[in-house]
C-alpha cells in the first residue's frame, strides 16, 4: 500500500512546473525594477536638463529676434553660470532680461540636481560668430546635454 502512495506522486506535473517558473518570472522582473531606480531617476533628470537647456536656448533666441540680432549683453565668450530668477548675480550670467516682463520666461529653469546657492546649474555662452551655447554640466549617466543656436 505504502509503495502505491509513493509511486502516484513520483514527480512535478507540468502544470506545477510552468506556474512556478511564471512566478520566478514575476519575481525576476519586480527584483529588475527595484534594484535599479538609480538610472530610471538619472533618465528623467537627465531628460528635464534636455528641455531646460532648450527652454533656455530658445527664450535666447527669441529675445535676439526681437532685439535686431542683439544677444542679452551678460553673454560672455566664457561658459559661465546663468544667474537664478530673484539670486544674486554676482559672477553668474544675469539674464533677468527674459524674465522681467515674463515675455520669454516666467523664470529660469533650474538643473535638477546640479543647483548652486545663486545659480541654476546651466552655463551659457557665445561663440566669436555669436551663436550661443547652453549646457547641463551636471547630467548624469555620462551624458553631454548642449543645445546651440
Amino acid at each position: 500500500m505504502l509503495s502505491k502512495l509513493i509511486k502516484g506522486k513520483a514527480g512535478f506535473t507540468l502544470v506545477e512546473i510552468l506556474i512556478v517558473i511564471a512566478i520566478v518570472s514575476i519575481l525576476a522582473a519586480i527584483v529588475i525594477i527595484a534594484i535599479n531606480p538609480a538610472r530610471q531617476i538619472a533618465q528623467a533628470n537627465n531628460a528635464q536638463r534636455r528641455v531646460d537647456v532648450n527652454t533656455t536656448l530658445n527664450a535666447v533666441s527669441q529675445y535676439a529676434v526681437d532685439n535686431n540680432g542683439t544677444l542679452p549683453a551678460s553673454i560672455t565668450i566664457t561658459a559661465t553660470e546663468i544667474c537664478k530668477t530673484g539670486g544674486v548675480c554676482t559672477g553668474l550670467v544675469d539674464l533677468t532680461v527674459l524674465t522681467t516682463t515674463e515675455t520669454y520666461l516666467i523664470s529660469l529653469p533650474t538643473d535638477p540636481t546640479g543647483v548652486t546657492t545663486n545659480g541654476t546649474g546651466y552655463f551659457i555662452r557665445k561663440t566669436a560668430n555669436n551663436r550661443v551655447v547652453v549646457t547641463a554640466p551636471s547630467a548624469q549617466l555620462g551624458a553631454t546635454i548642449s543645445a546651440s543656436r
